[in-house]
């Protein structure tokens, strides 16, 4: 039995599925509900790049997913469910398409880089008051890494970059065994990739650097243990520096194998693998647009699509 005021958002991302169950308030504000996250690393066993989503990752998201319609049932929630780099990029995207609508009877909905990092922005919105200034939100993903120039609350830019940590662990760290000429042959491809971000925004006022998603949520807890700084129930506006982050990249890329990176205070076990490059990608974003610290958004794409829903929502009901 669905309500109206309940909506579960399904990000079906490159590294990870996420699901937000959440209430609408009168307000149309949200409530959290319920929320799960299940590591998939779509894209990364076939194929160049992120060309091919393979049978055994078409099965295993369609098992995640089942549990995740499951659980939206079960609070009476509507879905929407939102696919980013990986299954955009995939030849056979409309064979996972398409298996998922036949198995679940979920409608996937395949966004562009832009309407991603819109989506992104206004998920960041929702947590950090950004209405009287001018911000840069960065988003490092699986397959891609999101930009978004905004002047008091409106995104001005937004832009996505083919780089993300699994991409490029499968590009420059196959084997997830890290060797001086891979990391530096990274960083360069890095720093061409996000050149053009650099130039779009090199004359524009930035009040405050704001990061959301994986690689620099796990940057700043890593960060947090490191430093030995109190532990906090919720990472949203979390700060750290770019002084912070150059300790926790040395110490990252001097552990070349996943099982000396385990050892570091604050690993998750599940990136152990790829953080490598997502660091390398947040390092060289740091340095080339001078960044001194940044503040975390616990929100990100997946409340973005809740909070679009229920724009939609409004509008359709006036």
């Amino acid at each position: 039995m669905k309500t109206n005021n309940r909506i579960a958002a399904i990000d079906i991302g490159t590294n990870s599925f996420h699901l937000v169950i959440v209430e609408v308030q009168s307000d149309n504000t949200f409530k959290l509900l319920d929320k799960q996250r299940e590591v998939i690393r779509l894209g990364s066993h076939k194929g160049e790049d992120l060309s091919v989503i393979s049978e055994g990752e078409i099965e295993k998201a369609i098992d995640i997913l089942k549990n995740y319609k499951m659980l939206a049932e079960h609070y009476g929630a509507s879905i929407r469910a939102v696919a980013t780099s990986a299954v955009r990029e995939a030849e056979n995207k409309d064979k996972f398409v398409k298996a998922v609508r036949d198995k679940i009877g979920i409608d996937i909905e395949v966004v562009d880089g832009r309407t991603e990092a819109r989506l992104i922005f206004y998920g960041i919105m929702n947590a950090i008051d950004v209405k009287e200034k001018n911000v840069l939100c960065i988003d490092i993903g699986g397959g891609s890494s999101e930009f978004i120039y905004a002047e008091k609350g409106n995104p001005v830019i937004t832009e996505s970059v083919k780089i993300g940590a699994v991409r490029l662990s499968k590009k420059f760290f196959p084997d997830f065994i890290l060797k001086k000429e891979s990391v530096e042959a990274c960083q360069s491809y890095v720093q061409a990739q996000i050149s053009y971000i650099k130039y779009l925004i090199s004359e524009k006022k930035i009040d405050q650097v704001i990061g959301a998603s994986g690689t620099i949520v796990a940057a700043a807890i890593l960060v947090q243990e490191l430093f030995n700084k109190p532990k906090r129930k919720s990472i949203n506006k979390m700060t750290f520096t770019s002084d912070e982050l150059n300790f926790v990249y040395k110490e990252i890329i001097r552990r070349k194998t996943p099982a000396e990176r385990i050892s570091l205070p604050g690993m998750e076990l599940k990136r152990v693998d790829i953080i490598p490059a997502g660091i390398i990608i947040l390092k060289t974003v740091f340095d080339l647009f001078e960044i001194k610290n940044i503040t975390l958004s616990e929100y990100a794409l997946r409340e973005g699509i809740i909070y679009d829903t229920i724009v939609k929502q409004s509008s359709a009901k006036n």
